[in-house]
């Protein structure tokens, strides 16, 4: 890194906090500062009772909350929601979320079915049913997103990642139109957090285009991005790096086209291809 890059880099930057550090180069060794991204505990706690505690990145944990209540299945829309708290701690941050009460019900339901499971977590009809769950089918959407505006995206993202360009640690999660064109972007140390924070974003503000267009992550595309995408709404997510066998099978089994090792100018579809329209085959 240039001395002008470490220079900017060293800015205040939401997320991200200056550390003293000593380079050394071909056996020679400098003083410098930089930049580290912020990794603290967020305890999302509902209706009074803690879910979940994630190692996060501690900016936009209002949409984050909400973002994980929606893409996790704990409220089924946003005015399930009756309210967020944000509470700081010396050992971390509470996410207070007040939810309807048959939403509370069921989160309960599901928790006590969990119980007492140890090892991976996953063993147990309940249990894969909870991972397995009902998504939205997404194969009726006319949505298609041209492969202009694919690669405009992907040209364009590294420019609004401000907390990676300061700290090189951080994964980021974006909303762009069909035209291409960034409408919503949230970074995060944690690539599913990210994704939940645009999530929040975009049903919190309410704009009429959400849901119109791409998600783009800058991550590999696991089945639980597939998930969170497709309980979005979003019939086209773009991955940065990537897929697994079972995002791809989830993709193809609701409508959502799915692109992984996104460069501008060239990517791989594995689903859906007839939502990228005008492409020529070989």
């Amino acid at each position: 890194m240039s001395k002008t890059t470490r220079s900017a880099a060293r800015q205040v930057v939401r997320g991200a906090s200056a550390a003293n550090v000593l380079r050394v180069q071909a056996g020679q060794a400098e003083r410098d500062t930089d930049m580290l991204a912020e990794e603290w505990p967020i305890a999302l706690e509902f209706n009074g009772v803690t879910h979940a505690v994630m190692l996060a990145s501690p900016c936009d944990l209002e949409d984050f909350a909400l973002g994980f209540a929606l893409s996790e299945g704990i409220i089924d829309q946003e005015a399930q929601c009756y309210g967020i708290e944000v509470v700081v701690a010396p050992a971390g941050w509470t996410v207070r979320v007040n939810i309807a009460t048959s939403c509370f019900a069921r989160l309960k339901e599901k928790r006590r079915n969990l119980t007492g499971r140890t090892g991976c977590g996953l063993c147990g009809a309940e249990s894969l049913q909870h991972v397995m769950r009902p998504l939205p089918d997404l194969t009726a959407s006319v949505q298609r997103v041209s492969g202009k505006s694919i690669d405009l995206a992907l040209q364009n993202l590294r420019a609004h990642q401000v907390m990676q360009q300061a700290t090189g640690a951080t994964h980021a999660a974006a909303w762009f139109d069909a035209s291409g064109k960034l409408r919503l972007l949230r970074e995060d140390v944690g690539r599913h957090n990210a994704l939940d924070k645009v999530i929040g974003a975009g049903v919190r503000g309410g704009d009429p285009d959400w849901q119109q267009g791409m998600l783009l992550v800058t991550s590999r595309a696991s089945m639980e991005m597939v998930q969170k995408t497709a309980v979005a709404g979003f019939p086209v997510l773009v991955a940065i790096s990537a897929p697994t066998r079972l995002a791809v099978q989830i993709a193809n089994d609701h409508g959502v086209c799915l692109i992984g090792f996104a460069k501008p100018g060239r990517w791989t579809i594995y689903s859906h291809p007839q939502r990228v329209p005008g492409l020529t085959s070989q």
